[in-house]
């Protein structure tokens, strides 16, 4: 059929104009309030990370970024929040480890992270360390492996459940360094018994350690990171002393695939700006957070290497979520 001149013409004008619309939108983001949906109960380091950063997006945007903790099965629960929500940038998701570790350690989920979650803004990068209860008689890393293969099977490795970032990180030395220990969950604070004696050596972040380490309570044998951290100045790390050992977790911000791409790069660049602000900063380093900002594309290669990373240490250990 064809189209009389005038209506063809009113009508390309009309689809001209969609794109333009769609930018205009993008600048005026965000009109109402945000919504950070966190797969974790309220005060463990990655909400405050999320509610540290989304304070600082109200303040500079002028609009509310509102945490909403909606924890269950392994993140997933929050991640299927967001992969089903409109793609327009008003519902983000907190992505950490959990995310990565998922896609190997689930055989059925209702989405696929990488396909159906786009990538926004990495924000911090969060340091582990490596310790033991004072009454350990390893004091350092080679002496631990030494005693460990001595000892198979006879030193307890404390995690906060199956498929947890402090087994994961554990599996990946224990493979490394050659070494058995006895990987024993908890479904609440192991703290207690590793401060006791009933399990030996754990995997946590430093944020959560500081001052049990600094107290003497505990035994900081190596940090995890690829490089020694600024809160533990003397702390080796563990790469130090089995090559091509790095483990860290880390949190982003995520959103429902097809947002659009004016949005994403808003808020990568406010993120980023973010992270150079010396008082977010300084709020986050007490929190043993290490800044990470990278590009959208950056951050996006990021997450798939440590899907894989992480997937190949999973199969390998054979590990199942709870």
């Amino acid at each position: 059929m064809k189209l009389p001149r005038r209506k063809f013409l009113h009508l390309a004008a009309g689809v001209a104009t969609l794109p333009l619309a769609s930018r205009a939108s993008a600048l005026d983001y965000p009109t109402r309030p945000v919504r950070i949906i966190v797969g974790l109960p309220a005060g463990l380091n990655p909400d405050i990370v999320a509610r540290l950063i989304g304070q600082w997006l109200s303040d500079h945007l002028g609009q509310s970024f509102v945490v909403e903790n909606r924890p269950g099965a392994g993140t997933n629960v929050a991640t299927e929040t967001v992969v089903r929500a409109s793609a327009d940038g008003y519902a983000l998701l907190l992505t950490t480890p959990s995310n990565a570790f998922n896609a190997t350690l689930y055989e059925r989920l209702n989405f696929d992270f990488i396909r159906d979650i786009a990538p926004i803004a990495s924000l911090v990068r969060v340091p582990y360390v490596m310790e033991v209860t004072p009454s350990f008689p390893a004091k350092t890393v080679p002496e631990f492996i030494a005693y460990a293969k001595a000892n198979p099977g006879k030193i307890n490795m404390a995690s906060s459940g199956n498929g947890s970032t402090n087994q994961i990180f554990g599996e990946m030395f224990k493979t490394m360094a050659g070494v058995d220990l006895v990987h024993v969950p908890y479904r609440g604070n192991y703290l207690p018994d590793l401060l006791s004696g009933q399990v030996q050596v754990v995997f946590t972040p430093v944020s959560a350690s500081l001052d049990f380490i600094r107290s003497g309570k505990l035994r900081a044998l190596a940090v995890t990171t690829a490089k020694r951290v600024d809160v533990l100045p003397d702390i080796p790390t563990v790469g130090e002393f089995v090559p091509g050992y790095e483990a860290s977790a880390w949190d982003g911000f995520g959103a429902p695939k097809n947002t659009p791409t004016e949005i994403i790069e808003r808020l990568n660049k406010e993120v980023n700006a973010g992270l150079a602000d010396p008082g977010l900063k300084g709020r986050l380093a007490e929190l043993g957070n290490v800044p990470m900002p990278m590009s959208v594309a950056e951050f996006q290669q990021f997450v798939a290497e440590e899907t894989e990373k992480w997937g190949k240490v999973i199969r390998a250990a054979n590990i199942k979520p709870e």
